[in-house]
């Protein structure tokens, strides 16, 4: 075996065995004697190959994330079919993402410092995820504000019930807590269906819907769409 693949493998196996750690006994776990024991290699070599504690606990953190969000990006694809309730599609999601975080409590702590999610690339995708999503929304004529806004909104609202959900005692967890959190959201970020667009504040989910449209609309220059999609990005977000 070529020394880079050693060192790969070697990488891999240290990395598979602090997330164990870190899901069976939290970050306590997780010093460098214990990873290095349970990984089989001595502790220089967690230092040699991740720099010190803070690098480990990033790689661990990239592991997990990525194949939890390589899951769900695989679902989300199939989600875009045109058969596919892109409301039913974005709850589906808020589930899997809540149970994920319940599931991973010390995981989803150290995601919860901004520091470290904005420089984990697994975490961007996931974000990206969420977008894609929305965006589907905004397309079916759904959303009355700005599609930015309402990622985040979601964002922060499914960031906050996990933290509360888990700021519970196990035994008195409601996890219907996320979903109602949920709901609260889409009412503020969802057209209401009884509203006619051209009445009202209604008016803004055609604006929305036309922006998410306006990438596409081949009729107008490259200069035209990036215009329409500001002025309109502009008027919704105006109107919120």
């Amino acid at each position: 075996m070529v020394p880079s693949q050693a060192r790969a493998n070697t990488r891999e196996k240290i990395v598979e065995q602090a997330a164990r750690l870190l899901q069976e006994e939290g970050p306590g776990a997780l010093t460098t004697r214990g990873v290095a024991v349970a990984a089989g290699v001595q502790a220089p070599t967690i230092y040699r190959l991740f720099g010190d504690k803070d690098g480990l606990l990033d790689a661990v953190t990239e592991h997990v994330l990525a194949t939890y969000v390589s899951t769900k990006a695989a679902a989300d694809r199939t989600a875009g079919d045109a058969d596919v309730d892109p409301l039913a599609d974005l709850r589906a999601g808020w589930r899997t993402q809540t149970d994920f975080g319940v599931a991973n409590p010390s995981l989803f702590a150290l995601l919860s410092d901004p520091d470290r999610a904005r420089r984990s690339p697994a975490a961007q995708a996931g974000m990206r995820v969420l977008a894609t999503k929305v965006h589907r929304l905004a397309l079916a004529g759904l959303l009355r504000v700005p599609e930015s806004r309402a990622v985040e909104l979601v964002h922060a609202a499914g960031t906050g019930a996990v933290l509360t959900i888990l700021a519970t005692p196990p035994a008195e967890r409601d996890l219907t807590v996320a979903d109602d959190m949920l709901e609260a959201v889409l009412a503020h970020v969802l057209a209401a269906p009884e509203q006619p667009a051209s009445a009202g504040a209604g008016w803004a989910a055609a604006a929305v819907t036309l922006r998410a449209a306006a990438p596409g609309l081949e009729a107008l220059s490259g200069a035209e769409r990036e215009l329409l999609s500001e002025w309109l990005e502009r008027a919704v977000g105006r109107e919120r």
